[in-house]
């Protein structure tokens, strides 16, 4: 298992951001929640929440593989479920963006929050599944799974405060 040892770096910077991100996504709930607007909790079950998860995944997955595993199969078991309980948590978030009423979502908002994390999660379990006979590509599929669920998140949190800031708290001043 020295192949992960070259992926400590990489693991410590994108954990410690995911990590650093979520306690920043509750600062910023915290703050708006002086103004929660009409229809927040359907905005927040499709819209926040799966941001709090996906910075969670890439926190757990930093965990995960900086752990001193004597053997591939474990890791690779606990990866797996996590990419299909993404994938399924996802495909839960798009049937809640589409029923939701408070927002209409834009094709940003599909790619961001369905499609990218759906494609992330997918290929966290097939790296999962392919890691006992190509365990050097499945290490660079939980890698890439991993950053483009950060790169989501950090999109969805900006996107949300934007939205908030820009077009809630101005439709309040109007």
């Amino acid at each position: 298992m020295s192949e992960l040892g070259g992926w400590d770096s990489f693991y410590v910077i994108v954990g410690s951001a995911a990590g650093a991100l979520i306690g920043l996504q509750f600062v910023v709930m915290t703050l708006i929640a002086a103004r929660r607007p009409q229809g927040a909790e359907e905005g927040t079950a499709a819209f926040t929440t799966p941001t709090i998860v996906h910075f969670g995944t890439v926190f757990f997955l930093s965990a995960l593989l900086r752990a001193p595993w004597h053997a591939i199969t474990s890791v690779a078991a606990l990866a797996g479920l996590v990419g299909v309980g993404g994938a399924w948590y996802t495909a839960i978030v798009t049937r809640r963006m589409r029923s939701q009423s408070s927002y209409a979502p834009e094709f940003e908002d599909w790619l961001f929050h369905a499609l990218l994390p759906f494609a992330s999660y997918a290929v966290l379990a097939t790296a999962a599944f392919v890691a006992t006979s190509h365990f050097r590509e499945s290490l660079f599929g939980v890698g890439a799974a991993a950053l483009l669920l950060l790169f989501c998140g950090i999109h969805n949190s900006w996107d949300a405060v934007s939205y908030f800031v820009l077009v809630h708290m101005r439709s309040e001043q109007d």
